[in-house]
């Protein structure tokens, strides 16, 4: 990319997004970044306080579906990472439609802008739920068959081949990565690791669906980030990456790594109800990435230390989780929604 280029980001407040600014900004290139985000309810402006007053760096309050709020913040950017989207299975099967507008329509409204703008790069984060469950001893290329298996990964498998058909079509010159289970500082306190962490803090149960024993690829966020910039630089329009972490576990044994790491009992694993359709196994053949350009793509993070890292950062980092769990009433309603029947069981 040539010298002060100007990204824009949505969904820049929330977990990955939000660390992918901030990779940018601590890779000391010359850059500047609008941040687009809607601050649903994982949005936090809080997750990127240190650059407010950066002038490298400019917030945009407003929904990537919404033309006009597109086009104003599109203004200048030659390079767009689409981290906006509906993210949670478990949302998803208790209602679609934001899932739809969000990673669908909205997909659509800011391809329809890069389109008109001639941006230089479209990077549009997909995930490696579109594939479905994955059997044992096989990994998913990047021709594998999109077999999505709830709403969540549905909406995103159509914003995923939305994309691609604007490269086919309109030369829109897109990428497409699909990332494994990511984990680090900053996820909201809803997805399984954040949450386990936090709950062992407070004393309170586990709530492990099913056996425990489905099957994760896990990605330190500081890889996927790397990861994305790497595809900006060296990537192909048209193509789709695998973003692999090299990790497989199952759920449970995450579970007791996480217990392990802050001295905390097993007896806190409370096994629960399965949520239905959930994929019993995802996993990435990453080989294309680590392929590409001069010397490829592969992590570096070392899962154990990565847990142990991440672990730490939810130790110091309470009043960040407490705020959301504690005096949300959103989040409040969600997990008795969720996990109340399930724990009453």
């Amino acid at each position: 990319m040539t010298a002060k280029t100007k990204y824009l980001v949505t969904g820049g407040a929330g977990f990955i997004g939000s660390n992918f600014i901030r990779y940018l900004f601590e890779s000391n290139r010359d850059v500047a970044v609008v941040n687009l985000d809607k601050l649903t309810y994982a949005g936090n402006r809080e997750n990127l306080s240190e650059f407010e007053n950066d002038s490298r760096y400019s917030f945009v309050h407003g929904d990537i579906a919404d033309e006009n709020v597109v086009r104003l913040a599109m203004d200048g950017c030659e390079v767009v990472v689409n981290f906006a989207a509906e993210t949670h299975v478990d949302r998803s099967l208790h209602g679609a439609r934001h899932f739809l507008d969000t990673d669908v329509i909205g997909v659509f409204v800011l391809l329809e802008e890069a389109k008109r703008r001639g941006v230089r790069r479209f990077v549009q984060i997909s995930t490696d739920e579109v594939y479905g469950t994955i059997p044992a001893g096989q990994s998913a290329t990047e021709e594998w068959p999109l077999l999505p298996r709830n709403p969540y990964s549905a909406a995103k498998a159509g914003g995923d081949r939305l994309a691609y058909s604007y490269w086919a079509s309109y030369d829109v010159p897109v990428m497409i990565t699909r990332a494994s289970n990511n984990y680090g500082p900053y996820q909201y306190p809803e997805k399984m690791l954040p949450l386990f962490v936090t709950n062992a803090l407070s004393g309170d149960p586990l709530p492990l669906y099913g056996d425990g024993k489905n099957v994760r690829d896990w990605l330190h966020v500081r890889d996927h980030c790397e990861a994305i910039d790497f595809v900006v630089e060296n990537g192909t329009p048209g193509e789709v990456y695998n973003i692999a972490g090299g990790n497989e576990k199952e759920n449970v044994d995450v579970t007791r790594k996480i217990l392990r790491a802050l001295d905390k009992p097993e007896s806190l694993i409370r096994f629960v109800t399965d949520r239905p359709g959930h994929d019993r196994r995802y996993s990435l053949d990453g080989g294309k990435l680590s392929r590409l350009g001069p010397r490829g793509w592969k992590p570096r993070f070392d899962f154990e230390a990565g847990i142990a890292e991440t672990v730490r950062w939810y130790v110091e980092h309470e009043s960040w989780w407490r705020a959301i769990k504690e005096k949300d009433a959103a989040y409040r309603e969600y997990y008795r929604k969720q996990y109340g029947e399930r724990l009453r069981a």
